[in-house]
């Protein structure tokens, strides 16, 4: 079961994260995402437990615990969405441009 873990301290490493969880159950990834530019913590992270049993005593014995200093948000991870190309409109043609003189 993958599980998503918010509001986790910057500080907090792949293995804090694996760790914490492996008091609960099974673990069998734990991945602090980062910051693609300055490979800082984004502040989340996903788990995924070996089972479905370990990953809901997971969500139900540290959702709303103390760790580094902040409050975990811990449920079940939602199926990524497909976003296609991102953020902003005007693909393809002439749009943006931000003032540059088109000829």
């Amino acid at each position: 079961m993958k599980l998503y873990v918010g509001n986790l301290s910057f500080q907090t490493s792949n293995f804090d994260l694996q760790e914490l969880f492996s008091s609960v159950g099974t673990v069998e990834s734990a991945t602090v995402v980062e910051d693609r530019e300055t490979g800082r913590s984004r502040g989340f992270g996903f788990v995924e437990m070996a089972s479905k049993e370990d990953g809901e005593k997971a969500i139900a014995e540290l959702n709303g615990t103390e760790h580094n200093g902040r409050e975990l948000k811990v449920n079940e991870a939602k199926p990524r969405e497909n976003r296609g190309f991102g953020g902003g409109g005007n693909r393809g043609g002439y749009g943006g441009g931000g003032g540059r003189n088109r000829w």
